[in-house]
């Protein structure tokens, strides 16, 4: 099985190993990501302005190209996924958005939201499957008491991400269970890491993710995964690696024996 795939910038040049690790987990799993041509950066904020048009387009271009295969569109990155589902979300159902974007675009047939968005971990849990997932495990990584975090963007707005249970999320939990790890729950692992103030309000950004490596640490979490490149990178500054942070693309090869390829490539 083919998706189209949207890497998104990060994941492209400072993390190419994290978008490596995707690749082969998804190969060894039985399907295949074939990379957008000619993609353009998604904007990584989503525009709150009902009239800005201009930078939703890279993220309408990149749908229509995935509708055009007759594929899913698959993101690995929390904000990538969140600005181009809420794009799409626009496109399905705001039509002065969607009008004047397909004006703009002059597409040979409109655009209207047809493609389906999905985070890797929705493929993973929806697709694959958890239990098939666990049979697929040659490195389980028993002993491992991983604590996930979630951050923000992956889980809000709720009713156009439809991504898990905003308030108690469980799929990153199912999917450590599934890589033979012991989850660890604890209070703030859907609460903001202060990624988008981290550079204009550093010392915030830092409490904020004191404030979650103290709470997973409390708790007993040895380290934590997160799904967004951008709160792994403000976990890590503002922390100094007192908690080793994973993505979580990275554990899934090292479950599946395929991370020694990647790294050896």
């Amino acid at each position: 099985m083919k998706y189209s795939y949207y890497p998104g910038c990060t994941l492209k040049n400072k993390a190419k190993d994290l978008d490596a690790y995707a690749r082969a987990s998804a190969r060894a799993l039985g399907f295949e990501l074939e990379e957008i041509e000619n993609w353009q950066c998604c904007g990584g904020v989503y525009p709150l302005g009902s009239d800005e048009i201009a930078t939703k387009l890279s993220s309408v271009r990149v749908l229509n190209e995935a509708k055009e295969k007759g594929q899913s569109l698959i993101t690995l990155c929390s904000a990538c996924h969140h600005v181009i589902k809420r794009v799409n979300d626009d496109m399905k159902n705001v039509e002065d958005i969607r009008t004047r974007a397909n004006n703009y675009m002059q597409l040979e047939e409109p655009y209207a939201g047809e493609t389906e968005v999905l985070h890797f971990l929705e493929v993973l849990r929806d697709v694959v499957g958890f239990d098939k997932l666990r049979e697929k495990v040659t490195n389980p990584l028993t002993g491992k008491k991983i604590g996930a975090y979630y951050g923000c963007l992956l889980l809000r707005p709720g009713k156009i991400l439809e991504f898990d249970n905003p308030e108690n999320p469980k799929i990153l939990e199912d999917f450590i269970r599934a890589i033979g790890a012991e989850p660890v729950i604890y209070p703030y692992r859907n609460e903001c890491c202060g990624g988008y103030i981290s550079l204009k309000e550093g010392e915030i950004a830092k409490d904020m993710c004191g404030n979650i490596v103290d709470s997973a640490e409390g708790f007993g979490a040895q380290m934590l995964i997160t799904a967004c490149p951008l709160c792994m990178y403000n976990l890590k500054k503002s922390t100094d690696e007192a908690l080793p942070v994973i993505y979580f693309t990275e554990l899934l090869a090292e479950a599946l024996g395929v991370k020694g390829e990647v790294d050896n490539a």
